[in-house]
C-alpha cells in the first residue's frame, strides 16, 4: 500500500495483580514513542501510517504488555485504507475539534 491509512487500535489486556489501565498505558506510550500521528480516544487509539509501520506497532504494543505482567489479550483492530489518496486523522476531525 502506498497510501497513509488509518488503523483503530484497541487492547484488552488482563492480569491477576495489574490493573488494566495500567497495562493499557504501557501500549499507549508504545504508539506515543513511535512518532506517528494518533488519537486516543474513550475505547480504542486511532493511529496513522502505513501498513507496515503500524503492524510493528501493534506487534510491540503486544511486547510491551506481555512485558510489564499482561496474562491475556484481547485485541480489535479497524483499518481505513483508500486506493488513491493518504487517509488522515485530522480530514476526518476537522470539522469536530472545534466543538
Amino acid at each position: 500500500m502506498k497510501h497513509k491509512i488509518n488503523l483503530a487500535l484497541q487492547v484488552l489486556p488482563r492480569a491477576t495483580d495489574k490493573d488494566s489501565y495500567t497495562l493499557v498505558d504501557e501500549a499507549i506510550e508504545i504508539i506515543k514513542q513511535s512518532g506517528l500521528n494518533y488519537r486516543v480516544c474513550p475505547f480504542e487509539t486511532v493511529i496513522e501510517g502505513y501498513y507496515d509501520e503500524l503492524m510493528e506497532v501493534v506487534k510491540k504494543v503486544h511486547e510491551a504488555c506481555y512485558a510489564a505482567g499482561t496474562e491475556t489479550m484481547m485485541t480489535y483492530i479497524k483499518i481505513q485504507s483508500s486506493a488513491q489518496n493518504h487517509v488522515t486523522i485530522d480530514n476526518k476531525m476537522e470539522k469536530y475539534d472545534n466543538q
